[in-house]
């Protein structure tokens, strides 16, 4: 353990110590006190990618305590100089600060990064490693001397060290692990020498790992106890397991978050990528297109345009945007969390493919679907629309041609790719150990809506509340489309409010009106399924309308929401609640409208263009 960690464990021992009591069985804790094996280990590696791995330099202060060469941070920038690098940035990995004064850094005019890592018993946490590629990716992206590196250093510049870089190797060179690791090892002999950390990095990237991949020895400077390593190692497997054993809800926080300036940055991507303006300096909004209720008046839409239908799936809302070094799945708060996925692009003659997607759009729900026989569930991404690929924008194109480019370089590349691998003995990916699989959702001729209703939805394996009527011909349309409709089965048309208990005990219920809090005075609330009203204040509630009690009904919290409906939102929803379109009515009205020859004739060839594709597809 390092000296931080001695001094915790000194204290736990001896509660007395910090205010100056020292036992006749411990000493002191000395600051000073060099990390185990620190004399022994090399001070640093050879440059990787202009990123050079080294054990923690100490600071002045510790210079009578070294017997030996000593290794400061004046040293350092003096040693690196000499081979003609200049130091820009320093990432300090290590679990402590009493290894040198960051100022021995920033008065030379180079920027220090502290990112707390736990050794020993844990690997870093996906934050840090987004962290750690974040600060190295700005520094590549704004310096202007080519001579300047960076420095990474933990206490020995071995596992951690090498850990974060062969995750900068692995996306920022798009190599495999296998490749990345042996990189490092090159670099900084022996390599990583912890197997729970080799483990880890191919099963981040859900690479298989070769038989010819064997952890190095622990190199003899450093004294470590197997028995340590391998506590650690099967404490990391058990949390594992347990995390995998538990149950899935569509509540479930997906990925990991990333840095605010990362997150901001693609923000204004995606806004960029929508045609939509940054604008001012506020907050900026989930920017996914919104469909709108179905009532009287709206419904001639369905007339004058060409409409298809699909199911409402109760599932949550979420954008994705793919890029070199991971996905991101972008929630109704416009929060963006890292899931590792892999989109390769389309390529031809079932070779490997050598690229994968950088900045593709899309849009869709997670869902769960669950085996009725074995209640055996499964995370889906149902992906129902594209607005970019690699960097293109397609929000003007025609809903129907997006579509199709969705199946035809997104999920077709990655569908072939996943087949190829599966049928390999030794495969380079595992896409079965990805968080949930992929499909692009179906689209209905509206001729077939009562199939979709009466058969369809039934035999689904997750809820559905409803259908969605898209527009085929229509561009992509930001935050709320009023050609996009929800029909929703009436007992199931909702609102979201905001709820709060009041000092009174009083229960209020809020919308959002121009940026600010709208009380809805009059109206009462009741809650099902066990539901405490006090521990819902403060959330946004999904509520259903009893006409008969004349009251809201609260269904669930909705914490993948951070405000309530608009009012305008509200009212387009009593609208539909007061028309009442029922299945039947519903049904009876479609049955109307495809007999128009609008309809009629774009219906007829749409069945002989997918029969034609169909019969394409079996020669």
């Amino acid at each position: 353990m390092d000296g931080e960690e001695r001094r915790l464990g000194l204290k736990r021992k001896n509660p007395n110590q910090d205010s100056g009591f020292q036992s006749r069985n411990h000493q002191a804790f000395d600051r000073h006190m060099l990390p185990e094996g620190w004399v022994g280990c090399p001070a640093y590696g050879e440059e990787i990618s202009c990123i050079i791995p080294s054990k923690v330099p100490l600071g002045e202060s510790f210079k009578d305590h070294i017997r030996g060469e000593t290794y400061t941070p004046k040293q350092v920038i003096h040693q690196q100089r000499l081979l003609g690098r200049e130091l820009g940035l320093v990432i300090d990995l290590t679990n402590t600060t009493r290894y040198y004064p960051v100022s021995d850094w920033t008065k030379e005019g180079i920027r220090h990064v502290k990112i707390q890592c736990r050794g020993r018993d844990s690997v870093p946490d996906n934050v840090s490693v987004d962290k750690f590629l974040y600060e190295v990716s700005q520094f590549f992206s704004n310096r202007t001397d080519p001579t300047e590196c960076i420095l990474v250093h933990c206490t020995h510049g071995h596992n951690r060290t090498g850990f974060m870089i062969v995750h900068f190797l692995v996306r920022n060179e798009s190599i495999s692990v296998t490749e990345a690791i042996n990189k490092f090892a090159k670099a900084r002999h022996p390599g990583i020498y912890k197997q729970d950390y080799i483990d880890e990095l191919y099963m981040f990237y859900h690479e298989r790992k070769p038989e010819s991949v064997v952890c190095p020895q622990t190199p003899e400077w450093k004294r470590c106890s197997d028995l340590d390593d391998k506590a650690g190692a099967a404490m990391y497997q058990d949390n594992e397991n347990h995390v995998r054993n538990e149950a899935m809800t569509i509540d479930d926080v997906l990925g990991e978050p990333i840095p605010f300036d990362q997150q901001k940055t693609m923000q204004e991507a995606c806004y960029h990528a929508l045609k939509l303006g940054v604008g001012g300096r506020g907050n900026l909004q989930f920017p996914g297109s919104h469909p709108v209720s179905l009532n009287r008046d709206n419904q001639q839409l369905l007339r004058q345009r060409y409409y298809y239908a699909t199911w409402k799936a109760d599932g949550t809302r979420y954008m994705m945007l793919i890029t070199w070094d991971g996905c991101y799945l972008i929630d109704r708060k416009f929060c963006f969390r890292r899931v590792q996925m892999r989109f390769p692009c389309k390529f031809s003659n079932k070779v490997i493919p050598e690229k994968t997607h950088h900045f593709t759009l899309l849009d869709g729900e997670m869902i769960i679907d669950t085996d009725p026989n074995t209640h055996k569930q499964e995370r889906r991404y149902l992906i129902y629309d594209v607005m970019a690929i690699n960097q293109l924008s397609l929000t003007e194109l025609p809903f129907h041609e997006r579509w199709k480019m969705l199946e035809k370089e997104v999920i077709e590349p990655r569908n072939m790719e996943r087949d190829t691998l599966s049928k390999s003995p030794e495969p380079y990916y595992r896409y079965d150990l990805e968080p949930f699989s992929v499909r692009r959702k179906g689209f209905w001729l509206l001729s077939t809506v009562t199939k979709l209703l009466r058969k369809f939805i039934p035999g689904l394996s997750h809820a559905s509340d409803g259908l969605i009527f898209q527009g085929w011909d229509d561009p992509y349309v930001p935050r709320t489309h009023e050609g996009l409709l929800k029909w929703k089965f009436p007992e199931l048309n909702s609102v979201d409010f905001l709820f709060e208990l009041g000092v009174d005990g009083r229960e209020l219920l809020f919308l959002n009106e121009r940026g600010k809090k709208k009380l809805m005075g009059g109206y009462r609330v009741v809650f099902k399924d066990e539901l405490d009203p006090a521990l819902c204040s403060g959330k946004i509630i999904e509520c259903s309308w009893d006409a008969e009690g004349n009251v809201w009904v609260c269904m669930r919290t909705r914490p993948d929401k951070s405000t309530p409906n608009e009012f305008n939102t509200y009212k387009k929803v009593m609208r539909s609640i007061k028309d009442n379109i029922t299945e039947e009515v519903l049904l009876k009205e479609i049955d109307q409208i495809v007999r128009l020859p609008m309809y009629a004739d774009r219906i007829r060839n749409d069945i002989k263009a997918h029969e034609h594709n169909s019969s394409s597809r079996r020669r």
